[in-house]
């Protein structure tokens, strides 16, 4: 598929069928992930890939709130949890290389690379003709999640995201979102804070 196609197509899908996904397209998904930028080369992430139906089963009795708020998110065959590691940063930059007159992080650049990689997770994904939604993880539910899954506290999930096809009885999408979609006219600030040119 095209890039500009991928882009087109790109779609946060709520409703999911619970028809399989080929386990190649997986696989293409998440090594897609690790093309993603990160600081210093970092790599400060991890991606906790649930396929088999008693670890999603799992997951979701973890995450209440998102069941409650989505239940139908819950027939997607593949949920990936993708996490951000700061230690990874913190010896990464205390390195020879990377000392200088270095005194911190501006932002916190392992959520941002994790967001990255949970981007071109959601782009391979179009591009594999699949459907995906990036949701989030409640704070109250992080410590019950990273202990179902034995995941070691200094990791953090930045969210979930669910990928399948999306279900045939599909309701119509709530707002007319080309409408609401705000344009380079709005968003884009040229040479100064304020300085717009037109949409083209």
């Amino acid at each position: 598929m095209e890039y500009s196609e991928v882009l087109r197509r790109r779609r946060m899908v709520r409703h999911f069928s619970d028809r399989p996904v080929a386990a190649d397209a997986v696989e293409r998904v998440l090594a897609s992930a690790l093309r993603a930028p990160s600081g210093g080369f970092s790599q400060g992430w991890a991606f906790l890939a649930l396929s088999e139906p008693e670890d999603r089963r799992a997951f979701w009795e973890t995450v209440p709130n998102a069941v409650a708020q989505a239940p139908e998110l819950t027939p997607a065959p593949i949920v990936i949890v993708p996490l951000s590691h700061e230690k990874s940063y913190t010896d990464r930059y205390s390195q020879p290389d990377k000392t200088g007159d270095f005194t911190g992080f501006s932002v916190p650049y392992w959520h941002i690379d994790a967001g990255m990689a949970s981007l071109l997770m959601l782009l391979t994904a179009v591009d594999e003709g699949l459907d995906a939604l990036f949701f989030t993880i409640g704070v109250f539910e992080i410590p019950g999640f990273l202990d179902r899954f034995g995941i070691p506290v200094d990791y953090t999930p930045i969210g979930a995201i669910a990928v399948g096809y999306r279900a045939t009885d599909l309701p119509p999408q709530v707002g007319r979102i080309a409408e609401r979609r705000l344009g380079t006219d709005k968003v884009v600030h040229r040479g100064r804070w304020g300085t717009h040119w037109p949409a083209r």
